[in-house]
């Protein structure tokens, strides 16, 4: 028989990945999602089945973190082999003007799940993942991070992801549950939010270069980040979930890379070279030269010309907005353990991450050009 998976925040980024990734195992995946006036299923529309069809392989229910009698039912219907609570309030930004209502669906939302596995004696059938973060690293004590350094947690997040965290190990180790935490480092993919800083930038960039946006405006363009594809991380998932013993893994690149550089790469991208300069709130980026040929063949040449006319422009610029109260400034990984025990390899490396997720951007924002083309309104805003 099939193997039956829940997916908390099943439609986000790693819930898209991780549902299709899931059903070509062969899996019946059942997927939670938050009631809203919209449909917000676009990332996983592909995988969609009528409610009348026999033999469904995704399965979506209605649900909310901060709801227990709701996941306490929705776990004792599914009776799920592997849970993956992925679910979260992920912005690290907006949990600094939400800071309670991150505590209680990061922290307190992961013990619901828990104690929901517990109480309907589930814990030898019901294997758990619980999505936690290089965030708890913080002011980061030790450099690269692995499992055994020290947490520094430095936004209302990271708190709740801590609670989260021990919340796992203390289920696992008090009721002897198949309960595990895979501490993911930084991963994107064109699925990735545009409100989240790589999205942001590669969406940013592919407008100014076909000319809809003027400016592009971030925070900390000197933080660095471990960055890797979500395509590779959900597969460090569904792994953990397979080992004889539960455990704890860090998952990343082990390459750290700052904000800037990010930049840099995804101009370069389209054959756009960018140069910095000034220092902290004052630092401006510029376009200082143009690869003609290459932004041809991935920007096409109906936007030459007006992309010709960006050389000698500032197109990046900081503003204090986007800093958060407390900073994160290095993130890097050590996935030694995960490359070791669970056999994974990413196969994404940074500059192929950033190809994917331009190419997919300047596919969206062609759309909008030709639009704008035909007389269509298009309106020019900054995120």
């Amino acid at each position: 028989m099939s193997k039956i998976a829940l997916i908390t925040g099943i439609t986000g980024q790693d819930g898209a990945y991780l549902a299709e990734y899931l059903i070509k195992k062969g899996y019946i995946v059942h997927g939670m999602k938050r009631r809203s006036s919209l449909f917000n299923t676009d990332r996983i529309d592909h995988l969609y089945q009528c409610p009348h069809q026999k033999e469904r392989k995704l399965i979506l229910h209605y649900g909310d973190l901060t709801d227990s009698m709701n996941i306490t039912r929705m776990i004792q219907e599914v009776q799920p082999d592997e849970i993956y609570n992925l679910a979260a309030m992920s912005h690290v930004k907006v949990s600094f003007d939400t800071p309670e209502y991150t505590a209680n669906a990061d922290g307190i939302g992961t013990l619901r799940i828990l104690e929901a596995v517990r109480l309907l004696g589930l814990t030898q059938k019901t294997r758990i993942y619980q999505a936690s973060t290089s965030e708890l690293y913080g002011l980061v004590q030790e450099i690269p991070q692995k499992e055994t350094t020290p947490f520094y947690p430095r936004s209302p997040y990271a708190v709740a992801k801590l609670y989260a965290y021990w919340i796992t190990v203390n289920y696992r180790e008090a009721y002897n549950m198949h309960a595990s935490n895979g501490i993911l480092f930084n991963h994107e993919s064109p699925l990735r939010g545009e409100t989240f800083v790589t999205r942001k930038i590669t969406r940013a960039v592919s407008r100014i270069a076909l000319g809809i946006q003027d400016m592009l405006f971030l925070g900390n363009l000197g933080a660095q980040r471990d960055w890797g594809h979500a395509k590779d991380y959900v597969r460090a998932m569904y792994l953990i979930l397979q080992q004889q013993e539960p455990s704890d893994y860090v998952i990343a690149t082990g390459i750290t890379t700052a904000v800037r550089e990010f930049v840099r790469m995804a101009f370069e991208e389209l054959g756009m070279e960018i140069a910095f300069y000034g220092e902290g709130i004052d630092e401006k980026g510029k376009i200082v030269g143009i690869d003609e040929k290459l932004f041809i063949e991935k920007a096409g040449e109906e936007c030459l010309e007006d992309a010709k006319t960006l050389v000698g422009k500032e197109v990046v610029a900081v503003d204090k907005a986007y800093f958060r109260p407390t900073e994160v400034d290095l993130l890097i990984g050590d996935p030694t353990k995960s490359k070791t025990l669970l056999g994974w390899q990413p196969e994404y490396d940074l500059p192929a991450l950033v190809k994917d997720m331009m190419r997919s951007d300047v596919k969206e924002v062609k759309k909008i050009t030709l639009l704008k083309k035909e007389g269509y309104r298009v309106l020019n805003y900054f995120e």
